[in-house]
């Protein structure tokens, strides 16, 4: 698939065919390419949980599941993904990193950089995701796990303090599915949201 159509094709997916697996080559190839993502210093200060066991699956709903507030709906076609991968960052990894030689910070990240590039560069790599999920032709679904929930997920899955979780994709083969309301706000036009050699001025 071109890129292009990569691109214009990414949409959220949130209902799938539950006797569908995604094979176990297109698995590692979503996670390869995650991998690709750019990182401050190559730090690669992220990590992914693979869930792709009906049991697995299962536990990590039981344990995330929101309260209902009429996402009932939503819940039961996401729940129906063959696959679920959790993207974690690590913030620790880039203070280490940052304290070696060829950068040789003696004070905090947080007091050299003015946004946490460790959530950022697992952003990158969960994107990367979504893109080749498309160009293998599934679908897939980015959201973040309840922060009433994490506490429970944690202890769940045995993820260690320093992973933070900051989303969760459900991946596999569309189901027919109801599109997001919100999409009735329509995408902004370029002239609004790009500005050329200074701020208002398109």
């Amino acid at each position: 698939m071109h890129f292009q159509d990569v691109v214009r094709r990414r949409r959220m997916v949130r209902n799938y065919d539950p006797d569908r697996p995604v094979p176990p080559e297109i698995v590692e190839r979503i996670m390869e390419n995650a991998l690709r993502a750019p990182s401050a210093g190559f730090t690669q200060g992220w990590g992914f949980l693979v869930l792709d066991r009906r049991e697995e699956i299962d536990r990590f709903w039981t344990v995330t599941r929101p309260g209902t507030g009429g996402r009932d709906r939503w819940l039961a076609g996401m729940s129906r993904a063959p696959l679920v991968v959790v993207v974690h960052s690590n913030e620790s990894a880039y203070q280490k990193r940052y304290a070696e030689a060829d950068k040789g910070w003696t004070e905090s990240v947080h007091d050299r950089w003015p946004v946490p590039y460790w959530h950022i560069d697992a952003g990158f790599a969960a994107l990367l995701m979504l893109l080749t999920v498309v160009d293998a032709g599934l679908g897939a679904c980015f959201f973040g796990i309840p922060a009433s929930r994490v506490a429970a997920y944690r202890a769940e899955f045995g993820v260690p303090d320093e992973y933070t979780p900051i989303g969760a994709i459900t991946i596999g083969y569309p189901a027919p599915d109801h599109r997001s309301r919100s999409l009735a706000r329509g995408r902004k036009p370029v002239s609004e949201v790009v500005h050329r050699g200074r701020w208002g001025v398109n």
